[in-house]
């Protein structure tokens, strides 16, 4: 895939292949295309040059079909600060036709430990509350691809723990970060992009963290 901003090349390219319940770690430097190639993937770009396809359907052109399956976490959680976190979620689950919506977002309220704070307005949480409210926004339609862009930026020690298990849960993921480190560890397979290419795809298993991190800047020295 190729995606092109008039003569600069943010993609140039690249090429992946994810498997069913696995998780795929994309490293670099700033500016290396990881945001673009997720944006891509959660049908918000469109490829400049080549094709897109997402569980048999062609991107961009059948998104309407895909978009139910994704969950896109980000540095934002995307969610409403005049609304408290259950008219969040009440708003979220009739945009994505979630079927008698009150057991599940209760329940997710509960897991991200918001459901004592379920009627105040998230304008009074924490950047760490809030980031946690956006995980349960993240799983409230069952998606099966999810999609995390530094998504540990400003959660808290708890939404951490909860998203390493959500992670680690057997749902496909792609997850794009800065620490080479944690990707090893949470990732099946890593890819490591610079300048819009992809220097180093390779699998974690028996891989060594350190010695990783040491290999990845040399990379992009």
């Amino acid at each position: 895939m190729v995606k092109a901003y008039g003569a600069r090349r943010a993609l140039d390219g690249v090429d992946i292949d994810l498997r069913e319940g696995e998780t795929l770690a994309i490293v670099g430097p700033n500016g290396a295309g990881k945001t673009t190639l997720l944006r891509m993937l959660a049908t918000l770009h469109r490829p400049t040059e080549g094709t897109l396809q997402m569980f048999g359907h062609d991107l961009p052109d059948q998104a309407q079909s895909v978009r139910p399956l994704l969950g896109y976490l980000g540095h934002d959680p995307l969610v409403y600060l005049d609304l408290t976190a259950l008219q969040n979620l009440e708003l979220f689950a009739d945009l994505y036709g979630v079927p008698d919506p009150r057991e599940r977002i209760e329940d997710l309220l509960d897991q991200v430990g918001l459901l004592p704070r379920a009627f105040e307005p998230v304008r009074t949480f924490s950047r760490g509350m809030a980031q946690r409210l956006g995980i349960a926004r993240l799983l409230l339609h069952r998606p099966v691809l999810l999609l995390l862009d530094e998504p540990t930026s400003g959660l808290d020690a708890p939404g951490a723990a909860l998203l390493d298990r959500v992670v680690a849960g057997g749902i496909s993921v792609v997850l794009v970060t800065h620490d080479v480190e944690r990707a090893v560890q949470v990732a099946d397979r890593l890819l490591v992009l610079r300048g819009g290419r992809v220097r180093i795809a390779c699998g974690t298993s028996g891989l060594d963290p350190a010695a990783f991190r040491a290999e990845y800047e040399r990379e992009i020295a």
